[in-house]
C-alpha cells in the first residue's frame, strides 16, 4: 500500500460514538434520514474508526427550543458535522469518553484509506 500522507498539526481528535449513532452519523450524509433504514443490514462495528467528519458548530439546544434537527435531543449539547467519510475498513481503537488525541500510526492507518483528504 501507498504511504498515507497525514495531516500534521494539533488539531485532529477522535470522538466517540456508540452505535447505532455512528451508523447513523454516516447513513445521515448520504441523505437517508430514519435510523431504522439507516442500521437496516449494516454490521454495527464497535471498537474501531468508521470514519472522519470536520466538526463545525457545538450548540445547546434548550428544553424549550425547536431542536435544531431531527436527531437532536432537547436540553443536549450537539455537534455539528461536515463532510462526513465513511472508512472502507474500520480501524481498530480505543476511544474515550472525551475528545482524545490519535497516535501517528492510528492516523496514518486512517488516512490510508482516504487518499483524497484536504485538512
Amino acid at each position: 500500500m501507498s504511504q498515507a500522507r497525514v495531516p500534521e498539526g494539533d488539531w485532529l481528535r477522535g470522538i466517540s460514538v456508540k452505535q447505532p449513532y455512528a451508523a447513523a452519523i454516516h447513513q445521515h450524509a448520504r441523505r437517508l434520514p430514519l435510523v431504522a433504514r439507516t442500521i437496516r443490514d449494516r454490521q454495527l462495528v464497535t471498537g474501531a474508526v468508521l470514519g472522519v467528519a470536520r466538526i463545525t458548530d457545538c450548540h445547546q439546544d434548550t428544553d424549550r427550543s425547536t431542536p435544531c434537527s431531527e436527531w437532536a435531543y432537547p436540553g443536549a449539547w450537539h455537534l455539528v458535522l461536515d463532510d462526513v467519510q465513511e472508512l472502507p475498513l474500520p480501524v481498530p481503537a480505543r476511544g474515550q469518553v472525551v475528545p482524545w488525541k490519535p497516535s501517528p500510526d492510528l492516523l496514518r492507518r486512517v488516512f490510508q484509506q482516504l487518499p483524497g483528504f484536504q485538512p
